[in-house]
């Protein structure tokens, strides 16, 4: 149960971040590390009626090393 409150609160949370990377971009990403068990990401350019996914720590891990090594590239086409 106490996981299920800490990704409520990570979803009202004020702690969105853009990358210094997004400056100017478009296509923009922010997360939110607030919760201590998951990771919010969301569309900068929606803010806060964005839809959130919420990853545990290690789904993150797994999801950057995922893009970084261009395994996502093809999604983007």
């Amino acid at each position: 149960m106490e996981s299920d409150a800490h990704r409520a609160g990570l979803l009202s949370c004020a702690s969105w971040r853009t990358s210094s990377y997004s400056t100017g971009l478009q296509n923009c990403v922010e997360v939110n590390t607030s919760a201590s068990e998951y990771v919010g990401v969301r569309d900068s350019k929606l803010g806060a009626d964005s839809p959130v996914l919420v990853l545990d720590r290690s789904g993150m891990r797994a999801l950057l090393f995922r893009v970084k090594s261009g395994q996502c590239d093809r999604l983007a086409t």
